[in-house]
């Protein structure tokens, strides 16, 4: 039969400390962060009569990138 945790006495290395001191210069990537070569992702919320009409990520990003082809350019190439 397995020890539960009411089953030994308490323990000081068990408990939390009011304060951990982090070495950043020693710390290493980690092996789950997203890469900077991943597609960054930005959520919107749609108003629900427009996520009626819009109902998949590729419809809106559709939609929306012909209205930037649309919009008239600046001079120096941006849009305005």
């Amino acid at each position: 039969m397995s020890k539960t945790p009411s089953d030994h006495p308490p323990n000081s290395d068990d408990e939390l400390l009011a304060e951990y001191h982090f070495d950043y210069q020693k710390a290493k990537p980690s092996r789950f962060a997203t890469r900077n070569e991943t597609q960054k992702l930005t959520v919107v919320v749609l108003d629900e009569d427009v996520a009626q009409v819009f109902t998949t990520p590729e419809s809106v990003n559709k939609v929306l990138r012909a209205l930037i082809e649309s919009m008239p350019q600046s001079a120096n190439g941006e849009r305005v």
